[in-house]
């Protein structure tokens, strides 16, 4: 990549489950992309699940059967996102999306949009009990980077960020913005998110956004009310914010949050900071290896 810039704003959606239509629901996405674009975002990124929203109108539903009527949608999405993307001139960290792959396995996907119109897929690989039985989805087997005009990014999926040697593997990659949609049931769930996010960003001195839904969709089976303080997390170092947030939504709202991420003050601070996490680890004793 030619060039990168040093500085990118990011938009993290904190989404409200609402019941709506699915032209509703499409006009609520691009809402939120028209109001990030205003703001001159380079990404924006909504929560795990959102899209269960298009199921909100419908009749309910067997657990068991939530995927397949969640992937009769995914086409139309994957369009709407795309051309938002396009028109609007931004990256779309879609969030994730219930679905059927080309065997008919139901994933929990993420799709990237980039505002060149390019798309990306990234599977989550740890599902939850609740995904495994009764949802039936199953993991992926691959984490790999996005390039974007802005650096390489990584996703983790919610639960995916609570593995330490996922976030380093994407570092390893070249990622030094890390994007986590989450979806959790209660206070606990969010705060192991959360804590283990603000752990990823001292470990690989690194950005990692969180962006959470809250609140239920009440014909969907085993999706409770989700609790979200949705906030962009920064290394704990001088360049920063003392607490390491950048960003923090007010919970349980619906609401963006933005700010801008300095990725010259992490080239800084891998180099010059207090500590140096990744300069200092001791590959004579350990390491991180990827399979796949």
């Amino acid at each position: 990549m030619d060039h990168v810039r040093d500085k990118v704003r990011i938009a993290s959606v904190q989404w409200q489950a609402t019941a709506l239509d699915a032209s509703g629901v499409f006009q609520r996405f691009s809402g939120f992309v028209s109001a990030a674009a205003d703001y001159s975002a380079d990404f924006i990124v909504f929560p795990e699940l959102f899209t269960l929203c298009l199921l909100s109108g419908e009749e309910p539903m067997d657990a068991a059967d939530i995927a397949r009527r969640s992937d009769a949608h995914t086409q139309a999405f994957i369009d709407h996102m795309r051309a938002l993307a396009k028109e609007h001139e931004i990256n779309i960290v879609a969030g994730s999306h219930l679905m059927l792959d080309e065997d008919g396995i139901a994933r929990n996907r993420s799709f990237v949009f980039l505002r060149d119109g390019s798309l990306h897929a990234r599977d989550k690989l740890h599902p939850t009990p609740t995904e495994n039985d009764p949802w039936r989805v199953a993991g992926g087997n691959r984490a790999d980077i996005v390039e974007t005009a802005c650096g390489p990014v990584g996703v983790m999926i919610c639960y995916d960020s609570e593995f330490p040697e996922l976030a380093r593997h994407l570092i390893d990659q070249g990622a030094r913005i890390l994007f986590v949609p989450y979806c959790t049931d209660t206070v606990h769930g969010h705060l192991r998110v959360r804590y283990c996010c603000q752990a990823r960003t001292v470990e690989n001195q690194c950005y990692v956004v969180t962006s959470g839904m809250t609140g239920r969709f009440h014909n969907i089976p085993e999706q409770h009310d989700a609790y979200a303080q949705s906030a962009i997390l920064t290394p704990s170092d001088l360049p920063f914010a003392r607490d390491g947030i950048a960003a923090e939504a007010t919970a349980n709202a619906d609401m963006i949050i933005y700010a801008d991420l300095d990725l010259g003050a992490l080239d800084w601070v891998r180099k010059e900071g207090a500590v140096r996490n990744l300069n200092d680890r001791r590959h004579d004793l350990y390491s991180v290896n990827w399979t796949s």
